[in-house]
């Protein structure tokens, strides 16, 4: 959440250093042309000003204040297009008028004031020679015309502009809520396996009470710690490998107290665990079946269950003979369907999950990256 606020930071701050750096620029623009033999003619740089650049801020101000969000932003693009290009028109023919009263007033007092002065000829050999004829040069682009074309430039650049950023701020937004229905979902899916965790635990300790109170005693005590982990780690995003592998541990012991001598449960756990995070209880559902179905007090059973490392994975390894009699209930089906969600929405197809269902034996193999 905190990188999409530094985001969001950014993109508030380009719009307007972008836009402050084309003002500063453009008005620059005339003071750097305007010199001449290391002199500013200020003249020439506040008429350019007063003639073509606050016409232009005036249109910039409305386009970006009035016509874009009251129309471009409202689905109002025809009326957009339309008004544009009439506010456009009007500032280019407004300079086509002034311009040539003001080109003409300037003309006659540069006549009054300075006399063409024909050119002295030049000496070739033995005589005289008139001076050649100068190749007139072409006429300057008419402000209008350059007014028409900075108009037609700054709408655009400043659509483009507002665009790009209303699209980046919505971008954005739809990213955050996306990762808060994500959370919101985990969330759920996770409170769903505490609450199941927990009854089957106290079914457990209520059945060892009249079988051994000591037994029952020590389930209690880990149960506690059980508990411990539930409410301090399992609310984080993300908790230690090691303490997971604990936790799975503990159950599996918790789980052999209640059972008889008939049921063979073989527990593989890594000895060496790496400094790594993962999801707290990403395994508990498929363990917790296992032991739900795989128990039988009349017949052998076994369960199966192995947790390895395997490069950069870890790699869970559950089975159980399937039982005559526990056949898989719907809530069994919920909680195998709550446990691809979850593995969906925190891996997306960075996972593999197989399940095989033979006639004899129930295996659940879930690999994950680390």
């Amino acid at each position: 959440m905190n990188f999409l606020v530094r985001q969001n930071k950014k993109v508030n701050l380009f719009e307007p250093l972008i836009i402050s750096f084309f003002w500063i620029l453009l008005f620059a623009l005339p003071i750097l042309i305007g010199q001449s033999n290391n002199r500013i003619n200020w003249n020439m740089v506040f008429r350019v000003w007063k003639d073509q650049y606050i016409p232009l801020l005036l249109l910039f101000v409305v386009n970006r204040f009035v016509l874009l969000p009251f129309l471009f932003f409202r689905n109002k693009r025809v009326w957009y297009i339309i008004s544009a290009v009439s506010l456009i028109a009007i500032i280019s023919l407004g300079s086509w008028y002034y311009h040539p009263k003001v080109a003409a007033q300037r003309e006659m007092v540069i006549s009054h004031r300075v006399a063409p002065q024909p050119l002295p000829p030049r000496f070739e050999g033995k005589g005289f020679a008139l001076p050649p004829r100068q190749r007139p040069l072409p006429p300057p682009i008419p402000p209008y015309v350059n007014l028409l074309i900075l108009s037609v430039l700054m709408v655009g650049f400043d659509t483009g502009l507002k665009t790009s950023v209303r699209w980046a701020k919505t971008e954005q937004e739809r990213i955050r809520l996306e990762k808060e229905n994500v959370e919101n979902q985990l969330a759920f899916l996770r409170n769903q396996v505490s609450p199941h965790f927990f009854m089957n635990t106290l079914n457990n300790i209520h059945a060892l009470v009249d079988i051994s109170s000591d037994k029952a005693k020590d389930a209690i005590i880990t149960l506690s710690r059980m508990m411990r982990y539930l409410l301090y780690e399992t609310g984080k995003g993300s908790t230690p490998l090691k303490k997971e592998v604990e936790f799975i541990e503990s159950y599996v012991n918790l789980m052999k107290l209640r059972v008889s001598d008939k049921v063979k449960i073989d527990l593989e756990l890594p000895e060496n665990i790496p400094d790594k995070s993962i999801p707290p209880l990403l395994f508990t559902s498929f363990i917790e079946n296992t032991f739900k179905h795989g128990v039988s007090y009349l017949e052998d059973s076994c369960i199966f269950i192995r947790l390895s490392l395997e490069e950069q994975n870890l790699i869970l390894e559950v089975k159980n003979k399937k039982i005559a009699g526990n056949r898989p209930d719907e809530q069994s089906g919920i909680g195998i369907e709550n446990s691809r969600k979850r593995l969906d929405l925190l891996y997306k197809s960075n996972y593999s999950l197989d399940i095989q269902d033979t006639e004899e034996f129930f295996i659940v193999k879930v690999t994950v990256p680390l």
